[in-house]
């Protein structure tokens, strides 16, 4: 659980017994590679902090699979879409490598936001900071070429190594075949 404290005490000044009230309401989760979280319409209930590994989101079938979202390591994450209405999820969350995870359930995560202020400062900064990552993407997809978007998603080397090609394309919105295109180019 020290991944996991570490990040809560960057993101928040909080005290020791606070923390410890907290960290109680996590279990640890392992997934193989291949294994979900959520499939399509499933209902989120967990919040999840990344120890090691990484996933996916991704909606479609088997031919048509569009990833949306890649997360790795050290990032807090949830299905908000389906979590706060509590309606069926659109997306496939799938680990892409094994994967070690803490889960929270969301009754548990409110209680602590309604008994701790700061757990409550921590949520505020962790979705501020994801909607700051959504809006970028937005951006990007609308004002960056596919090449463009490629070279900004090369600057991260730990997704370069661990995200299949295939999934790279189906996350910059384009082919398999325009990728090799562009990878070819950029040579």
């Amino acid at each position: 659980m020290k991944q996991l404290s570490d990040f809560i005490k960057s993101k928040v000044v909080i005290s020791a017994d606070e923390l410890e009230n907290i960290l109680s309401n996590f279990q640890e989760m392992m997934l193989e590679k291949g294994q979900f979280i959520l499939k399509t319409g499933q209902i989120a209930n967990h919040y999840y902090f990344i120890k090691k590994g990484a996933l996916r989101f991704y909606y479609g079938d088997y031919e048509e699979q569009l990833t949306a979202w890649v997360i790795v390591k050290d990032e807090f994450f949830t299905e908000i879409s389906s979590l706060n209405p509590q309606l069926p999820t659109r997306f496939n969350i799938e680990a892409i490598e094994k994967t070690e995870l803490f889960c929270i359930h969301r009754d548990d995560m409110e209680i602590l936001y309604k008994q701790i202020p700061t757990w409550q400062e921590f949520g505020r900064i962790t979705w501020e900071n994801m909607a700051i990552r959504m809006i970028n993407q937005i951006i990007s997809f609308q004002t960056l070429s596919a090449e463009e978007r490629y070279l900004e998603f090369m600057r991260d080397t730990e997704l370069m190594k661990r995200v299949p090609v295939k999934q790279i394309a189906s996350y910059l919105g384009i082919t398999p075949n325009a990728l090799s295109r562009i990878r070819k180019n950029i040579k």
